[in-house]
C-alpha cells in the first residue's frame, strides 16, 4: 500500500520544532487586516480578537509557514518575472499580495505537511523503522465516520490516518495526518471531486484535498484552538462550514476557495454535534448537539453581514440530546430524540412532536439521522431499524391536542438486524438502483437496498469489525496469525501477512484478556485462551475446515473456523492477565477481584490453587529461561509488585476434603511502590544549579584574570563590587511530594532474577523505574511496607503520556513502546545486552487517535518482520519492521490443520450466566451445602423433640379438661410469658396497616372508574352517526351508529360432532390405504460383492498356476452366484403370486367408487325430502349445532358490518366533498366581490350565500375542548344547581345542545375560512391595487383608455357571472353526489333490515340449539367413544391379522429352508456314497437339546454352578434319548472310511436342522395365540358395533327431534307478487300455512335432473349389457386356460419322469449350491501347489546360482595354478643357471641356501592346498548333483596358511 505523494525521504529529518512551522511578523500584521465578522447576537464570541491574535509568536510561526505556499503561487502566477524571496516586506506589499486571487491550479506538497516519525539526532535510526501495510479496525462509533467517493471507493479515519477503501477489491491506500495530533471529522464535497480532512491539535487546519489525484488544494487554519467536530459543504459547494469541539465550540463560515473566514462565531456553550447547510437556502444553518438545536441566519444588518443564531426551546417537551436533523425546504426543522420520537420546529419552537400509532416511539432509541430522499424522509435510529415516512404527511403535521404529538406511521421499514446501531447513512451513485452504505456503531459496514420492491436484496454486511476498545492482542508463535477480543464479546482471527480476517466467534459476554497458547503445550499452534469480563476463561482451537471431510451439499467453506475446546471460571471479575509458565506446564490467570489462579496444563487444567493480592491485578509476567528458578511476577495496579514461585500440586486425596483451593503457604515476595520522582527531580535540579555555579565561577576567574591583567588593584575592587551586586539568594529546591493516592502501575517486565522495571501513570509519569524485591520481612504488614526503586530511566515527553505497554522483539534488540496517545515509540537495545542502559535515542510516531486511542496491545510476528497494535479507538493496525532482507510479496498466514476426529468431539458446554460460580465458589458452595445439610439434620432433630414436647402440652391440656371445672387451669396460666403474646399481637396489626396502605390508591381508582365509562360508552363505538345535508335542498344522508364486530365474528367454538368422520371417509381412508398397510414378505436377498477368496496383485504377470486358482475361484463364484439368482428369481416369483393373489377381490368384494355412488344416491337422489317430514333424517354433513350457528351468525354480523363501513366511508368522503366544496366557494365569493368591486352597482348579480357545516355533520367536535370550554362549563353547572329541577333539565338540555357544539362550530369556521382566506390573496391584492386605480383617477380618461375600460368591464361581467355559474355547478354537483349516495343507502337499508330479520331468526336457533348441545354433546360423546373403540379394535384385528400373515410366511421361509437343508446334505453326499443311510440317520436323529437360559435376577452367580447343572442336563439329555431310540448307534464317532467333513457336515446341519424345528414350534404356538386373540377381538367388535348403533340410532332421533323444534321457529321472508305461485281460482288464498318456500334455482335443477335421470337410466342399460357379455367371456377364457394348465402340468411331470426318472422339487434343485468347504480346500489345496512351485523354482535358482560362482572359482583356481606351474618352472630355470653361476664362482657359494628351502616348503604346502580343496569341491559338486544331498560348508583354510608369501 502507498500513500498519496511519496517520495525519497531518505536524509529528510524533520525537527519537531519545526513541524508546525513559522510565521513572520509582516505576515501577521498583513493578515490582522482581514477582519473577521463576527455575530453580534447575545452569545457572539467578545474574546474572538484576542483568543485568535493575543499569541504573538504562534501566529508568527503558522503564518510564515503559510507564507512559502502563497509564494510559490506568486511564482506560478507571474511565470518568468523575478522571484523575490525576501519574507518580510512592507505592510501595503504584502497586503496586495495576499489580496490578489489564490490560483486555481495551485496545490501544496503533501510531503510538507504530512506528520513524519520523531527520531532523536545522530542516533541512526531510520525513519522507516515501521511501515503501516493493513488496517484492521475501524472508529466506527465516530460521528459521520464513514463517507463515500466513488461507487467503490469509501474513506474513514483511522487514529491519525484517512484510510481509502475499496469496496470490491478491499484494497486499502492511507492519507496520514498532518498535524500528528489525530483528524477530528472528514466530509466530501457535493460533486465528489474534493473532501476536507479536519484534523485536531493546537490551533489545527482544514485541509482540502482534490480527488482522484489526493493533492492537498486548500488549507484553512485559525477555525478552533483543539479540534473540529464537523464540517459541512452548502449545496453549491461553494462554502464550507465547520463547529470546533471542546473547549472553544467556533462556528466558522469559510470561502474555502479562497481560504478565508467569511463569519464567526461560538455555536454553543455545550458539545455541539453537527453543523448543516439548509439544502435550499445557503444563508440558513442549523447546529445540534447536548440539550440543544440552533438555526442560524446569515443576515446583513447595518454594521455588516451576521450569523444570527435562535435557540430550540423545547417548552413542555423534554430536553433532549439531538444527534439527527434535517432542514425541511420551507424552513422548518425535523429532528430526533433520544426517546425516538420526531420533534417538528417551526420559528424557534416545537410544532408538533411526531409518534407512532398507539403512542409508540418512531425508534426505539435515539434516531441518529434524518435525510429527505426522493419526496421521502428517512430517519435512522440506534435500534437498527431505518424507516421511510411520507414527506406531506410530515411537512403538514400539525398538533391536534394538548399534548403536542401526532400519530403517524411509516410507509416502509427495514430491520436490518438485531444488534446493529446504525450510526450513520450515505447513498451509493448507483444508476438504476437505491443502494446505501450504512454504519453500523457496533462494528460493521452495510450495504442497504432500500427500494422496497419484490426484488429487494437483504442487507448485506460488507465488513465486520471490533465496536469499543480492543481489550487484548495475541500473535501465533508459529505463523502470521493473530487474535484479538473486545467487550463486544467477540474473539476474531486474522491473517495479518495477507490482510484477510478469518474467524470470528461471539460469546453473551465481553473479552478482556487473550493468549496464544505456546508451542509446549500445542505443537500445532492451534489454541488460543481467552478471559472475559465475567471471570470465565475459555481455551479456543483454530482449524483449518477444508481438512473436514466434506458433506454433500455443504456451503462455501471459510480459510478458518474456531470452536470452544474448554471452559472453566476462577474469577467473579473480569479477567485482566493470562499467562503460561516458560516449561508450559501451568497456566496463572489474574482477574480485578485480586486473585491469580494457578492450573495444571497438563491435566486438562486442573486447578492447582489460587493466592489473593493485595490489588486488582494488571499484568502477570513469568520469569525466563535464563532465570535459575520460574518464578511469576504479578503487577497489581494499586502499586503492588508481587513474586512468586512455581505452586507445589497435590495429589487428589489431598484435595478432596480441603474446604477452599487458596494458597497459603507460599513463599511470597512483595513490593510496595512509593513514589521517588520528587526525589528524582529534586535531585536533578541540584546538578543543574551544580553545573550553573561551575559555569559561573569559571566565568568569574577568567574575569578577574583579564582585569586584573588590564586595571591591577582597581580592577580586583570593581570585581569585588559587582560580585557583591551579583549575589542573589537562590530559588528553593522543589520540595519532596508524595502522591496520597498510589500512581497506578500500567506496566512492567523482568530485568534480572529478583528485579524488575515498571511504568506508572499519574504523578509518576515520565520515568521506567528500576525496582527489586526486599528481603521478607514477616512483622511489618504489606499494606505499611514503603518500597523504592534503586534505579531509574528518565523518558522523554512522557510526563503526561505515560507508557501503557510495553514488548520486546524476538531477539531482544528493540523494545515497542505503546503510548497513552495512541504512539508507538521504539528503543533500540544494545544486540545480546537488552538491558535499559541508554533510553536517549528512540523512533516515536503517533499512529492510533492521540485522545481515547490508549495503545492496548502491541506485539511483533515470530520472526520480527510485523508489529501489530491495538488501541482503545477499535483500530488495529499492522506493521512491516526495518530489515535488511526483503519480505515476500504473497506471503500468506498458515491456519493448523484439524485433529483426527475434532469433528466428532463433543462441544463443551459454556458457561453463558454471568451469575454462574467461579470454581472457588462452587467448592466453597459444596462444603456450605454439606453444613446446611448437617445443620437441617440438627433441626429435624430439635423439631421431632419440640413436636414431642407439643403432644405432651396438648395431652396435659386434654387432662385439664377432663378435671372438673373448679379445678380446671386456665388457658392463660399455661403461658411462660404473657409479653410474648402481646408482640405477636403487636406485630400482626403493623403488618395489617402497611398492607392497607399499600392497598390505598385513591388515584388509581378514579382511574379505573374513568377507563370503565370509556370502555362501556365509547371504547364499543366505532364511528358514530354523522348527517350531512344537501345544499339547495332539505334531503340529507346519514351514517350508521356502528358498534365494534360483535362476538360470534372472532369467536369459533370447536364441536364434539367436527371431530368425528363418517364411516364413507374411513372406508374410503382404508380402502385407498390398506394395499399399502400391508408388509412385504419378501425381502431383496443381498448379493455378496466381496468374493470368497481374495484376489491376487494385479501389477505383475500372472502365472499359470494363479490363473488357474483365479479360474476356481471365478467358477465357483459364478456357481454361487448362479444359485443365488436362482434362489432370488424364485423369492420374487412367490412374491408376485403373493400379490398377485392379494389382489385377486373377494367374493364379496365391492368396488369402492361404486359403494360411493350409491352412497351419493341414496343422499342425494329420489324425492325432495322436506325437513318438515316425519321420515326426515338429517345428513352428516347438514347437521347443525350452536358452535356452527354461532359461525353462520358471526359471519352474518361480519358481512353486515363491512357494508355498514364502506357505506360510512363513502358517507365520510362526501362530508369531506363538502367542506372542499364550501372553501372553494368562499373562495369564488373572494374574488366575486373582488371583481364586482370595480363594476357598476347596476351591473351586480346576486352573489350566491355561503353554505355552511352544521354540528351534526361533525359530530367528532363535540369531544374535543380546551381550557375555555371547561371554564364555561364550570359556569353553567354551578348556575344549574342554583335552579328549580325543572330548569336543571332546561339547563342541561341548552348545555348538550349548545355548549361544545357552538364551539365546534366556531372552530369549523375558523377552519374552513383560514385556506379560503389565502388561496384568495390573489383576489385581493388585485382589488386593493384597482382602489388604488380609481384614488388616483382625477382627469378625464382618453379614448384609448376608454377602450381599455370597456373591455375591462366585459372581461369582469363575463368572469362575475362565470364564477357565479361555477358556485352554482359546485352546488348541484354535491347535491346529485348526495342523492346518488342516499338512493343506494336506501337500497342498502333494505338488506340490513333483512339481515336483522336474519339475525333475530339465526339468534333464536343458536338460543334453541344451546339447549339441546348439552344432552347432544353427551349423545355425540357416547358415540365417539364406541366409534373410537370400534376403530382401535378394528386395527387391533388388522394387526393380528398382518402378525399372522407374517407368522405364515415365516413358517413357509423355515419349511422352505429345511428342504434347502436336506436337498443340499443330499447333493453333497452324492448318489452312491455307501455310507448316505448312516449319515442321514445322524442328520435325522432327535436328541433333546439344552435350552438356552436367560440371563435374569443376580449376575453373581457361580461359573461352577452353571458348568455342574450343564452337564447334568447334557447327560439326561443323552440318556433319555438312548432309552428312546430303537436301534443303538454312535453319532459322535466317524465310521471308518467315511468322509470326516461329510460327518462333520451331517452334525453341522443337524444342528441347523433342530434350530428350523424349534422355530417351526415357537411360530405355531404365536400363531394359535394370535388366532385366539383374533377370535376375541371380532367377539369384541360385534358388540361394540351394536352398542354403537344403538347410539347412533339415539343420535339421530334427537337430531330428529331438534330439527323438529328448529322447524317450528318463524322465519321472515319478504316476497313480491310475482312470487307467489300458489294460487286457489286465480286469487291469492288467505291460509298459506300449506304452501312451500322453493328457489327458483333448485326448482330449475329438478327439473334438470329428471332428464339427466333418464340420460343416466339408458346409459347404465346399455352398462349392465355390455358387462355381462364381458363376464361370459372372462368365464370361457378361465375354462380354456384351466386346461391349458393340466396339459402344462403333464408334460412337465413327463419331462421329469424321462430326465430324472422321479417327480423332483424344481426350487430345490435350482437352489442347490455348491459345496462352498469342497470348493475353499481344492482352491487351498492350488495355492498350497502354487506356493510349494514357488519355492522350488526360488530353490532351483539359488543351484544355478551356486554352480556358476563354483565354476567362477574353479577358473579361477585353475588360472592361479597354471600362474603357478609358469613360476615353478622359469623358478627351476631361474635354479639351473644360479647353480651354474655357484659352481662356476667356488666352493663358498656351494649348496642351498636356508630361505629357498623355507620357499620351497611353503610353495609345496600351498600347492597340496589348493589339491585338496580341488578334491573338496569336486565332492561338493557331486552332492549336489544329487536331490536331497548335504550341502556342507566350504573349507576354510587356517588363518595362518592364507598369509601372502614373501616370494
Amino acid at each position: 500500500m502507498k500513500e498519496p505523494g511519496d517520495q525519497d525521504t531518505d536524509g529528510r529529518r524533520l525537527d519537531k520544532s519545526k513541524s508546525d512551522g513559522k510565521r513572520s511578523l509582516s505576515s501577521l500584521k498583513s493578515a490582522s487586516k482581514f477582519a473577521v465578522r463576527e455575530d453580534a447576537t447575545d452569545e457572539t464570541f467578545v474574546e474572538g480578537g484576542e483568543s485568535y491574535l493575543e499569541d504573538d509568536d504562534y501566529d508568527t510561526e503558522r503564518l510564515e509557514g503559510s507564507s512559502g505556499s502563497f509564494h510559490y503561487d506568486y511564482v506560478d502566477n507571474i511565470g518568468d518575472s523575478q522571484y523575490v524571496e525576501d519574507l518580510a516586506p512592507a505592510s501595503e506589499e504584502v497586503e496586495e499580495e495576499v489580496k490578489k486571487k489564490i490560483s486555481e491550479n495551485f496545490f501544496y506538497d503533501y510531503t510538507e505537511l504530512i506528520s513524519m516519525p520523531f527520531v532523536t539526532p545522530d542516533s541512526n535510526i531510520p525513519l522507516d523503522l515501521l511501515t503501516l501495510v493493513h488496517s484492521f479496525g475501524y472508529d466506527c462509533r465516530k460521528r459521520a465516520n464513514l463517507q463515500l467517493l466513488d461507487s467503490n471507493t469509501v474513506i474513514y479515519i483511522a487514529g491519525n490516518q484517512l484510510i481509502f477503501l475499496n469496496l470490491k477489491t478491499k484494497e486499502q491506500m492511507y492519507l496520514r495526518s498532518s498535524s500528528g495530533r489525530g483528524i477530528g471529522v472528514i466530509g466530501v464535497h457535493p460533486d465528489k471531486t474534493y473532501f476536507t480532512v479536519a484534523e485536531k491539535g493546537v490551533f489545527p487546519k482544514i485541509i482540502i484535498y482534490e480527488y482522484p489525484s489526493l493533492k492537498p488544494y486548500r488549507i484553512l487554519q485559525d477555525g478552533t484552538e483543539l479540534g473540529y467536530a464537523y464540517v459541512d459543504f452548502d449545496n453549491s459547494g461553494t462554502l464550507l462550514a465547520s463547529v470546533g469541539s471542546s473547549p472553544d465550540y467556533t462556528l466558522t463560515i469559510w470561502n474555502w476557495k479562497e481560504e478565508q473566514p467569511i463569519l464567526r462565531t461560538k455555536a454553543f456553550s455545550q458539545e455541539v454535534f453537527k453543523v448543516t447547510f439548509n439544502p435550499e437556502d445557503d444563508e440558513q444553518l442549523t447546529t445540534s448537539g447536548s440539550g440543544h438545536i440552533k438555526f442560524w441566519e446569515m443576515a446583513l444588518t447595518f454594521t455588516g453581514l451576521k450569523l444570527q443564531g435562535s435557540l430550540g426551546r423545547f417548552g413542555k417537551t423534554a430536553t433532549t440530546d439531538i444527534e439527527g436533523y434535517m432542514q425541511l425546504p420551507d424552513g422548518k426543522v425535523l429532528s430526533g430524540s433520544e426517546w425516538g420520537n420526531m420533534l417538528l420546529w417551526e420559528g424557534g419552537l416545537i410544532k408538533v412532536e411526531l409518534c407512532r400509532a398507539a403512542r409508540k416511539s418512531c425508534h426505539q432509541g435515539p434516531i441518529n439521522q434524518i435525510m429527505l430522499d426522493e419526496g421521502e424522509v428517512i430517519t435512522i435510529g440506534a435500534d437498527g431499524c431505518i424507516r421511510i415516512w411520507d414527506f406531506e404527511t410530515v411537512d403538514t403535521a400539525d398538533s391536534i391536542d394538548d399534548t403536542g404529538l401526532l400519530e403517524i406511521e411509516p410507509i416502509n421499514e427495514l430491520q436490518v438486524g438485531k444488534n446493529v446501531k446504525l450510526f450513520s447513512m450515505i447513498k451509493m451513485n448507483e444508476i438504476g438502483s437505491n443502494f446505501w452504505l450504512a454504519q453500523d456503531a457496533n462494528g460493521a459496514i452495510w450495504k442497504l437496498d432500500l427500494s422496497f420492491s419484490n426484488i429487494t436484496q437483504d442487507p448485506d454486511c460488507l465488513f465486520s469489525f471490533h465496536s469499543g476498545a480492543v481489550e487484548a492482542l495475541a500473535v501465533s508463535p508459529l505463523t502470521y496469525l493473530m487474535a484479538t477480543t473486545a467487550l463486544d464479546c467477540s474473539v476474531r482471527i486474522y491473517d495479518f501477512a495477507s490482510k484477510t480476517p478469518l474467524a470470528q466467534m461471539k460469546f453473551k459476554q465481553g473479552g478482556t484478556a487473550l493468549a496464544w497458547v505456546p508451542q509446549l503445550v500445542s505443537y500445532t499452534g492451534a489454541q488460543i485462551i481467552a478471559g472475559f469480563e465475567d471471570g470465565v476463561v475459555r481455551i479456543l482451537e483454530l482449524y483449518d475446515p477444508k481438512g473436514l471431510t466434506i458433506f454433500a451439499g455443504r456451503k462455501k467453506i471459510s480459510d478458518a473456523d474456531i470452536i470452544l475446546k474448554q471452559v472453566f471460571k476462577p474469577h467473579t471479575a473480569r479477567v485482566t492477565a493470562l499467562a503460561y509458565e516458560r516449561d508450559g506446564e501451568i497456566l496463572a490467570t489474574g482477574s480485578k477481584d485480586q486473585t491469580v489462579f494457578f492450573f495444571e496444563v497438563e491435566k486438562d487444567y486442573k486447578p492447582i490453587g489460587y493466592i489473593t493480592t493485595p490489588g486488582p491485578v494488571r499484568q502477570l509476567v513469568w520469569s525466563s529461561n535464563s532465570h535459575p528458578d520460574s518464578t511469576l511476577l504479578i503487577i497489581c495496579e494499586n502499586g503492588y509488585v508481587l513474586e512468586t514461585p512455581l505452586p507445589t500440586i497435590k495429589e487428589e486425596e489431598e484435595n478432596r476434603d480441603v474446604v477452599s483451593y487458596e494458597i497459603k503457604d507460599m513463599d511470597i515476595k512483595y513490593f510496595h511502590f512509593s513514589s521517588v520522582k520528587s526525589k528524582i527531580l529534586r535531585l536533578i535540579e541540584i546538578e543543574k544549579r551544580k553545573a550553573l555555579r561551575d559555569l559561573k565561577k569559571k566565568e568569574k576567574e577568567e574575569r578577574r584574570k583579564q582585569l586584573a591583567a588590564e586595571m591591577g588593584e582597581d580592577g580586583e575592587k570593581e570585581l569585588q563590587v559587582e560580585e557583591e551586586e551579583e549575589e542573589e539568594e537562590e530559588e528553593p529546591l522543589p520540595e519532596i511530594f508524595i502522591p496520597s493516592t498510589p500512581c497506578h502501575i500500567l506496566c512492567g517486565f523482568y530485568s534480572e532474577p529478583g528485579k524488575f522495571w515498571v511504568s506508572l501513570g499519574g504523578y509518576d509519569a515520565g520515568f521506567l523505574y528500576h525496582c527489586e524485591f526486599p528481603l521478607y520481612d514477616q512483622s511489618t504488614a504489606i499494606t505499611k511496607k514503603k518500597d523504592e526503586p534503586f534505579d531509574f530511566r528518565l523518558l522523554e515527553d512522557t510526563e503526561d503520556n505515560p507508557i501503557q505497554t510495553i514488548t520486546f522483539s524476538i531477539h531482544q534488540d528493540m523494545m515497542f513502546c505503546g503510548m497513552q496517545n495512541g504512539a508507538i515509540r521504539v528503543y533500540i537495545l544494545s544486540q545480546n545486552k537488552p538491558s535499559l542502559i541508554n533510553t536517549e535515542y528512540y523512533w516515536h510516531f503517533n499512529i492510533h487517535d492521540n485522545n481515547y486511542g490508549c495503545i492496548k496491545g502491541i506485539c511483533t510476528s515470530f520472526d520480527d518482520r510485523f508489529l501489530v497494535t491495538t488501541g482503545a479507538d477499535s483500530n488495529i493496525f499492522v506493521f512491516t519492521i526495518f530489515s535488511e532482507f526483503e519480505l515476500k510479496k504473497d506471503i500468506k498466514a498458515e491456519v493448523p490443520s484439524p485433529r483426527f476426529g475434532i469433528e466428532t468431539e463433543p462441544i463443551p458446554k459454556d458457561i453463558e450466566d454471568p451469575k454462574a460460580y467461579s470454581i472457588e465458589n462452587a467448592r466453597r458452595k459444596r462444603q456450605h451445602d454439606k453444613l446446611m445439610k448437617e445443620v437441617e439434620e440438627i433441626k429435624a432433630g430439635k423439631r421431632e423433640k419440640l413436636k414431642a414436647l407439643r403432644n405432651e402440652f396438648w395431652k396435659l391440656l386434654e387432662m385439664n379438661q377432663g378435671l372438673p371445672k373448679h379445678m380446671q387451669f386456665k388457658r392463660t396460666d399455661f403461658d411462660i410469658d404473657s409479653k410474648i403474646r402481646a408482640e405477636i399481637g403487636r406485630k400482626t396489626a403493623f403488618k395489617i396497616q402497611q398492607v392497607e396502605k399499600e392497598l390505598a390508591w385513591e388515584k388509581e381508582k378514579h382511574q379505573i372508574g374513568l377507563m370503565k365509562l370509556q370502555n362501556r360508552f365509547r371504547e364499543s363505538l366505532e364511528s358514530d352517526t354523522i348527517v350531512v345535508h344537501a345544499i339547495q335542498s332539505d334531503h340529507k344522508i346519514s351514517s350508521y351508529r356502528l358498534v365494534k364486530p360483535s362476538k360470534y365474528c372472532k369467536s369459533k367454538r370447536t364441536s364434539l360432532s367436527d371431530r368425528r368422520t363418517s364411516k364413507l371417509e374411513r372406508l374410503e381412508k382404508e380402502g385407498a390405504g390398506r394395499k399399502d398397510s400391508q408388509k412385504d414378505t419378501g425381502g431383496n436377498i443381498s448379493v455378496p460383492e466381496e468374493s470368497i477368496i481374495e484376489k491376487g496383485k494385479k501389477f505383475r504377470p500372472k502365472t499359470l498356476s494363479e490363473i488357474m486358482v483365479e479360474n476356481q475361484i471365478e467358477k465357483t463364484r459364478k456357481l454361487i452366484l448362479k444359485a443365488e439368482r436362482a434362489q432370488l428369481k424364485i423369492q420374487q416369483r412367490k412374491k408376485e403370486w403373493e400379490e398377485l393373489y392379494k389382489s385377486k377381490p373377494q367374493d364379496d368384494f365391492e368396488d369402492p367408487r361404486d359403494v360411493q355412488a350409491i352412497k351419493e344416491a341414496q343422499l342425494y337422489m329420489g324425492d325432495f325430502n322436506l325437513k318438515t317430514a316425519a321420515d326426515y333424517k338429517i345428513p352428516e354433513h347438514m347437521r347443525i349445532n350452536a358452535a356452527k350457528k354461532e359461525e353462520e351468525l358471526g359471519h352474518l354480523d361480519t358481512l353486515a358490518h363491512s357494508k355498514k363501513k364502506n357505506m360510512n366511508k363513502c358517507i365520510l368522503s362526501l362530508r369531506d366533498l363538502k367542506v372542499a366544496v364550501i372553501e372553494e366557494i368562499q373562495c369564488l365569493v373572494q374574488e366575486l366581490k373582488s371583481i364586482q368591486s370595480t363594476l357598476h352597482v347596476s351591473k351586480h348579480i346576486p352573489i350566491p350565500e355561503v353554505p355552511q357545516i352544521l354540528p351534526e355533520e361533525v359530530p367528532e367536535k363535540r369531544f374535543q375542548y380546551d381550557e375555555e370550554t371547561l371554564l364555561n362549563f364550570k359556569r353553567q353547572q354551578i348556575k344549574i344547581q342554583d335552579e328549580t329541577s325543572s330548569q336543571l333539565e332546561k339547563g342541561e338540555s341548552a348545555i348538550s345542545g349548545g355548549g361544545f357544539l357552538r364551539l365546534s362550530s366556531i372552530k369549523d369556521s375558523d377552519l374552513t375560512t383560514r385556506d379560503s382566506l389565502s388561496r384568495s390573496s390573489k383576489a385581493s391584492s388585485f382589488s386593493v391595487d384597482t382602489v388604488k386605480f380609481l384614488e388616483f383617477e382625477k382627469a378625464d380618461p382618453i379614448d384609448i383608455e376608454l377602450e381599455v375600460m370597456k373591455r375591462d368591464e366585459i372581461k369582469h361581467l363575463y368572469m362575475q357571472q362565470y364564477l357565479t355559474n361555477r358556485i352554482k355547478e359546485l352546488i348541484v354537483t354535491f347535491d346529485a353526489e348526495l342523492h346518488l349516495l342516499r338512493h343506494q343507502k336506501l337500497k342498502l337499508d333494505t338488506q340490513m333490515k333483512l339481515s336483522d330479520l336474519h339475525h333475530v331468526t339465526l339468534f333464536q336457533e343458536m338460543l334453541l340449539l344451546k339447549n339441546f348441545e348439552k344432552q347432544e354433546n353427551i349423545l355425540q360423546e357416547r358415540v365417539n367413544s364406541l366409534d373410537k373403540e370400534e376403530q382401535d379394535m378394528q386395527w387391533k384385528i388388522n394387526e393380528t391379522l398382518k402378525e399372522m400373515e407374517e407368522k405364515k410366511n415365516e413358517i413357509a421361509k423355515l419349511q422352505d429352508q429345511e428342504k434347502a437343508l436336506y436337498a443340499g446334505f443330499q447333493a453333497a453326499i452324492g448318489e452312491n456314497n455307501k455310507f448316505a443311510n448312516f449319515l442321514t440317520k445322524v442328520l435325522k436323529k432327535r436328541i433333546k437339546r439344552v435350552k438356552k437360559k436367560e440371563v435374569e435376577g443376580d449376575a453373581d452367580e457361580d461359573e461352577e454352578s452353571d458348568e455342574s447343572s450343564e452337564e447334568e442336563s447334557s447327560l439326561e439329555s443323552d440318556e433319555d434319548e438312548s432309552g428312546s431310540d430303537d436301534e443303538v448307534f454312535d453319532d459322535s464317532i466317524c465310521p471308518t472310511n467315511c468322509d470326516v467333513g461329510l460327518f462333520e457336515l451331517a452334525l453341522q446341519l443337524r444342528e441347523k436342522r433342530l434350530d428350523i424345528e424349534e422355530a417351526l414350534v415357537e411360530e405355531k404356538k404365536i400363531i394359535d395365540n394370535l388366532r385366539k386373540e383374533h377370535d376375541t377381538l371380532s367377539k369384541k367388535v360385534k358388540v361394540v358395533a351394536a352398542n354403537l348403533n344403538v347410539a347412533e340410532e339415539a343420535l339421530e332421533a334427537y337430531q330428529r327431534e331438534k330439527q323438529q323444534r328448529l322447524n317450528e321457529l318463524l322465519v321472515v321472508i319478504p316476497l313480491k307478487l310475482h312470487q307467489v305461485e300458489h294460487v286457489v281460482f286465480g286469487e291469492i288464498p288467505n291460509d298459506l300455512s300449506g304452501t312451500l318456500v322453493f328457489s327458483n334455482h333448485s326448482l330449475g335443477r329438478l327439473q334438470e335432473r329428471i332428464i339427466q335421470l333418464h340420460e343416466e337410466n339408458s346409459k347404465q342399460q346399455k352398462l349392465n349389457k355390455e358387462c355381462r357379455e364381458r363376464r361370459k367371456q372372462l368365464i370361457r377364457e378361465k375354462r380354456e386356460m384351466a386346461k391349458t394348465i393340466s396339459k402344462m402340468e403333464e408334460t412337465v411331470h413327463q419331462l421329469m419322469i424321462s430326465k430324472f426318472g422321479r417327480v423332483i422339487d424344481l426350487e430345490a434343485l435350482q437352489t442347490l449350491s455348491v459345496n462352498t468347504t469342497l470348493e475353499e480346500l481344492k482352491i487351498k489345496k492350488l495355492r498350497k501347489e502354487l506356493t510349494n512351485a514357488k519355492e522350488m523354482k526360488m530353490w532351483e535358482e539359488k543351484i544355478a546360482q551356486v554352480r556358476w560362482e563354483l565354476m567362477m572359482k574353479t577358473k579361477e583356481h585353475t588360472k592361479k595354478l597354471h600362474q603357478m606351474n609358469d613360476l615353478c618352472i622359469e623358478k627351476k630355470k631361474l635354479d639351473s643357471r644360479l647353480n651354474t653361476l655357484q659352481n662356476q664362482q667356488g666352493n663358498a657359494f656351494q649348496g642351498p641356501r636356508k630361505a629357498d628351502i623355507v620357499a620351497r616348503q611353503k610353495v609345496t604346502e600351498l600347492i597340496q592346498l589348493q589339491a585338496e580343496r580341488i578334491s573338496a569341491l569336486k565332492e561338493e559338486i557331486a552332492l549336489l548333483r544329487k536331490k536331497g544331498g548335504l550341502i556342507l560348508p566350504p573349507i576354510q583354510p587356517p588363518q595362518g596358511e592364507m598369509k601372502p608369501m614373501g616370494l
